[in-house]
């Protein structure tokens, strides 16, 4: 793997050279995820697994940073280590990129997030990297249009610093919302040898539940995938006690031959049919720590997980 520091430094020079930006005093900040879970399908014995999740980021002026990402898991869309095996205990550094943040938007450049912000069920797994530059541009009326260009590939999570060896990305994207209950996005995208357009709708049913519809069309093939969910929260009562409870739930197919990019998507559960149900709460609010359970069922395969997961932010 190529020093990442090598690729760094020219980028911390250039936002040192930024007169606009405010100057301040370099501040570090740092926040670790701690999940774990068991993990039972239908189809394969049970097993127990650990997540580590790492974000260190440095502060240089009030609107350049330099951020990181080290997690556990040993391909893109993979986070896991199991417990009790051999040959599981990856945990490699998966981005490093400047940012540039102001009120009219935002510019990241290196081994960059998959995401701009909120991550979609038909957008890329949220542990994964886009090697390149994306730009975010605020319009008027809660609009933004957003850009990325660079290269993406399937590779494993000990890759994710080997520049110059992947295939092109390119995707555009155009956001809003439509007054406090409906938004969209709409975008196309090119990546690992095919052509995408993704569309996403959001209804804010009341303040506590979502409903949302998305659609990946692959533009070169007759092939898409289809999500349709809702999330939110409701109070469980027991013994005149009110407990808040977290849900995701939804429906989704995609076709057999959409592609590489299907395994790369944050929810992807396999193609054909599938659903999926979870729960999730607080057990510590002083140690910030929660449970969850999820359902999966796709075609004829059912999995369950549960576990929980530790929070600490400095």
């Amino acid at each position: 793997m190529r020093n990442p520091f090598l690729f760094i430094l020219p980028l911390i020079a250039i936002a040192g050279t930024n007169a606009h930006a405010e100057q301040i005093a370099p501040t570090f900040s740092q926040k670790l995820d701690i999940q774990v879970r068991y993990d039972n399908r239908s189809n394969r014995p049970s097993r127990e697994q650990y997540r580590l999740r790492y974000y260190p980021s440095l502060a240089i002026t009030s609107a350049w940073s330099v951020s990181s990402f080290v997690v556990t898991g040993d391909d893109f869309s993979s986070s896991h280590n199991t417990f009790g095996s051999d040959n599981t205990d990856y945990l490699y550094a998966r981005r490093l990129y400047l940012r540039h943040e102001s009120e009219s938007g935002k510019t990241e450049l290196g081994i960059i997030p998959t995401y701009k912000g909120r991550v979609s069920s038909t957008g890329l797994s949220k542990d994964g990297w886009i090697t390149g530059v994306r730009h975010v541009k605020q319009l008027q009326n809660d609009t933004a249009i957003e850009i990325v260009f660079g290269q993406l590939v399937n590779a494993e999570a000990s890759e994710a610093f080997n520049i110059g060896e992947e295939d092109e990305y390119f995707e555009i994207e155009y956001s809003a919302k439509m007054g406090q209950r409906h938004s969209y996005e709409a975008s196309f995208e090119r990546m690992l040898n095919g052509t995408f357009a993704r569309a996403e709708y959001r209804l804010r049913i009341n303040e506590q539940d979502t409903a949302f519809i998305e659609l990946v069309q692959r533009t070169d093939e007759s092939a898409a995938k289809v999500v349709v969910g809702t999330s939110g929260e409701f109070a469980a009562s027991a013994f005149n006690t009110s407990y808040p409870i977290e849900y995701f739930a939804y429906y989704s197919y995609i076709d057999s031959s959409f592609g590489e990019r299907a395994e790369l998507i944050e929810d992807f559960l396999g193609t054909g049919h599938g659903g999926s149900l979870e729960f999730s709460g607080v057990l510590s609010e002083k140690h910030d720590v929660e449970w969850f359970i999820r359902a999966d069922v796709v075609d004829s395969v059912s999995r369950l997980l549960a576990g929980v997961k530790l929070s600490f932010e400095s």
